[in-house]
């Protein structure tokens, strides 16, 4: 049985350089977690504004060092260390998921100024995740040089992830 072909070892996990292929899979993916998050925080309790915004970050921050780790241990070369340079690499590269909770948090803190309440707010931040996720994976076609049929495809196929959060956020009845 043939091994398959080892990548040279010059390579980073981060992917080509700019420009040679585009990827917004952790901003789709951060964007999907901070909605998920928004939608089941207050299924059990209602959290203040500052301890959502604390744990959308938080999560996000969580789930950024899991992709790094696992990309570093899943590509790892058999019998060669892993590099800091490769952990800076592979850490830049999946930091869309910490950036995609920016925009929830962000919105969760300044809810007050637009006056509305705990469950306006759940509403606002989870409105602002799914419409990043939208704008992300519709940029990213758009970059990639898609169609417009697939553009809208994968905005539409989004969208419907999104709305399944939304759903589900509803059906918890807050």
């Amino acid at each position: 049985m043939n091994s398959p072909a080892v990548p040279p070892r010059e390579g980073d996990l981060g992917g080509p350089p700019a420009g040679e292929r585009t990827d917004y899979a952790g901003a789709v993916y951060g964007s999907l977690l901070a909605a998920s998050v928004v939608a089941t925080a207050g299924a059990v309790a209602e959290y203040p504004r500052l301890q959502l915004a604390v744990m959308l970050i938080v999560t996000g921050l969580v789930f950024w060092g899991t992709h790094v780790y696992a990309r570093l241990a899943g590509e790892r070369l058999v019998g060669q260390p892993i590099t800091w340079r490769e952990t800076r690499n592979v850490a830049r590269h999946e930091s869309s998921i910490v950036e995609a909770a920016v925009l929830p948090a962000a919105a969760v803190l300044i809810s007050p100024a637009l006056g509305l309440d705990l469950a306006g707010t759940a509403w606002l931040a989870l409105s602002v995740a799914v419409a990043q996720q939208v704008a992300w994976a519709v940029g990213g076609a758009v970059r990639a040089g898609a169609s417009r049929r697939q553009v809208a495809v994968e905005g539409l196929a989004n969208l419907a992830l999104g709305l399944v959060i939304v759903a589900a956020k509803a059906a918890l009845g807050h």
